[in-house]
């Protein structure tokens, strides 16, 4: 008798035939971790255990991120003119190797024309068309530029979006950074749960997955709309001859991890 009750005692979430014991949970959990590295400015310790609807949480060292995004935004207008200037003077080029082209045509068919003359009038034709190839190359290399340049500039924006958690609607459970941390890729920064409503945990025997989602559920012994809403296939591997089981429910008005009982009809 002593076992069967130190076995309940052990086991967070029973079942005895139809009836369970589950603690009421956050929907979610997520574990936070830094996709960045730096040195923490900010660490809001004292919104731990707060629900927050819109604040910066945690802060990192971003001064440099910020004057390179400003560098590469100026770059980006810089880039801009000089395209914008190589266009127009590959337009001129343009009209200059039609003119030197019809030119070099025309005195080629002139029979009193010399040879030098003739060679004169290809070279010019020649020296305007390389010009214009010229310019055009530089005008891809500008092309070129401006996409790496537009690039890094998304790859700054990013990274300095993610030096700054911010959380909307989050519960922030616990912070795992102090100001002064530097911190690299992959260093957890927070444990965060969605408590805009709630789930329960249970585990059922195989004989009762059956049907399990179209019985009725009853907390508390009071008869409700819930059903439940989602069963593993594989059986859990800490209680390996059972099916873990979930109900979501409207978060509490008060405290998660209360405990609920569970009637499955």
């Amino acid at each position: 008798m002593k076992r069967l009750w130190l076995f309940l005692f052990l086991v967070p979430i029973l079942g005895w035939g139809k009836i369970y014991y589950a603690k009421v949970e956050p929907y979610d959990s997520v574990l936070l971790k830094s996709s960045v590295s730096g040195r923490v400015l900010e660490a809001d310790i004292n919104a731990e255990g707060r629900l927050i609807s819109k604040k910066q949480i945690i802060h990192i060292d971003d001064l440099l991120d910020k004057a390179n995004l400003q560098a590469t935004k100026e770059s980006i207008v810089l880039f801009e003119k000089m395209l914008e200037i190589n266009r127009e003077i590959a337009s001129s080029l343009s009209e200059m190797v039609e003119r030197q082209q019809e030119h070099y045509k025309r005195i080629s068919k002139i029979v009193t024309a010399s040879k030098t003359q003739k060679d004169s009038a290809y070279n010019a034709y020649v020296s305007a068309k390389t010009q214009y190839l010229g310019t055009q190359e530089k005008i891809a290399s500008l092309k070129k530029q401006l996409l790496d340049t537009r690039y890094k500039l998304a790859m700054l924006e990013d990274t300095i979006k993610k030096k700054s958690v911010v959380l909307y609607r989050k519960y922030l459970y616990k912070l795992m950074v102090k100001k002064g941390d530097f911190i690299t890729r992959g260093t957890p920064l927070a444990r965060i749960d969605d408590t805009s409503r709630a789930k329960l945990v249970f585990y059922l025997e195989s004989e009762e997955v059956e049907n399990i989602k179209e019985k009725q559920v009853y907390l508390n012994d009071t008869k409700t709309d819930y059903h439940v809403n989602k069963v593993w296939r594989v059986a859990d591997e800490k209680y390996i001859s059972s099916y873990r089981a979930e109900i979501y429910i409207d978060a509490p008005k008060q405290h998660f991890s209360q405990l609920i009982k569970i009637e499955i009809k």
